[in-house]
C-alpha cells in the first residue's frame, strides 16, 4: 500500500458516493491521503482540514525509525508497536488524567493485523514530499495542531499554516498527536 493507494480509495468512495466535492480532513497520516487527494482530483476539494500533520517525506532518519519499526513489528507483533507509539500519540496530560483514552487508543492499535501495520509504516515512510503543494492550496484550509505534539510539534504546523495562503490555525491546549 502507498499513501496514493489510500487515496485511490477516498477518490473511488467520492465517486460511488456522487459526491462532487466535499471537505477532505486528515489527522496525521490522513493529512497525507489528504495532500495526495489534492495532488490527484483537487475538483474534489472544496476546503481541508490538515491535523497534527506535516508536508515533508520522511528525512532518512524517519525512514531508519520506521524500518526499526518494522523489525519491531515482526519480532514482537502488534502489542510492541501499541507500547512504543502511545506515547508519542498522546499527550501528557491525556496519558496522564484519561486512562480510557488511553486504552482506547491502545484498542484501535491492536485492532489491526500485523499486516495492515506493515503497510502502514510501509506507506508513511516512502511518501511524497507534499511541501511543493502548499503554495498551489487555495481552498479554506484549517490546520489543527496540539499544542503536547512531539511527532508533528507546533512550529510544523505555524511553517504549513505561513505556506497556505489564506489558511487559518488552530492550536489545541492540553492535547497531543491524536
Amino acid at each position: 500500500s502507498s499513501i496514493d493507494d489510500y487515496a485511490g480509495d477516498v477518490i473511488d468512495l467520492l465517486d460511488a458516493l456522487h459526491v462532487e466535492d466535499a471537505v477532505i480532513g486528515g489527522l496525521s497520516m490522513g493529512g497525507y491521503v489528504a495532500f495526495a487527494v489534492f495532488r490527484h482530483a483537487p475538483r474534489y476539494v472544496r476546503a481541508l482540514v490538515l491535523a497534527d500533520t506535516r508536508p515533508q517525506a520522511d528525512t532518512p532518519e524517519g525512514v531508519e525509525g520506521r524500518k526499526q519499526m518494522l523489525q519491531l513489528l515482526a519480532d514482537k507483533g502488534p502489542t510492541a508497536i501499541a507500547d512504543a507509539m502511545l506515547p508519542k500519540l498522546l499527550g501528557e496530560a491525556t496519558r496522564a488524567h484519561h486512562a480510557d483514552i488511553v486504552a482506547w487508543v491502545r484498542s484501535l492499535v491492536l485492532s489491526n493485523s500485523p499486516e495492515a501495520i506493515a503497510g502502514a509504516i510501509s506507506a508513511l515512510m516512502t511518501r511524497p514530499d507534499s511541501t511543493p503543494l502548499l503554495s498551489s492550496i487555495h481552498c479554506p484550509t484549517l490546520v489543527l495542531v496540539g499544542d503536547e505534539d512531539t511527532l508533528t510539534p507546533r512550529p510544523l504546523s505555524e511553517q504549513m499554516h505561513r505556506d497556505i495562503a489564506g489558511s487559518e490555525l488552530a492550536v489545541i491546549s492540553g492535547a497531543g498527536h491524536l
